[in-house]
């Protein structure tokens, strides 16, 4: 995903009530239902998976970005994890926590 992906505030009447609209690097939105929001190392990081699976993702694959504050309270910012070792710590953590719930393929 992209560098900085932000949040579309404009939820417009959404079927769900987890479900985020991002803003990919090029502008275009794309649909992901918010699974979970897992602290780790003083830092929130969201598990997300995409409503519309794209060609290039393995279906049922989770995308994990970090939360980052801005100036604006309505409007929060995620950024992609560079980190392989923070973003397999994050999904651990995830996957412990919902054990019972998801059925994970390793």
């Amino acid at each position: 995903m992209s560098e900085d992906v932000n949040n579309n505030p404009e939820n417009q009447g959404e079927e769900l009530d987890n479900v985020l609209v991002l803003n990919d690097e090029d502008g275009n939105e794309v649909e992901f239902e918010f699974l979970d929001l897992i602290e780790y190392e003083g830092e929130e990081y969201v598990v997300l998976l995409p409503v519309e699976e794209e060609e290039t993702e393995e279906p049922g694959e989770v995308v994990i970005l970090k939360l980052e504050d801005t100036e604006s309270e309505e409007e929060e910012s995620y950024v992609s994890v560079e980190d392989e070792e923070v973003l397999n710590k994050v999904f651990e953590m995830f996957k412990e926590k919902f054990e019972d719930e998801f059925n994970f393929v390793d």
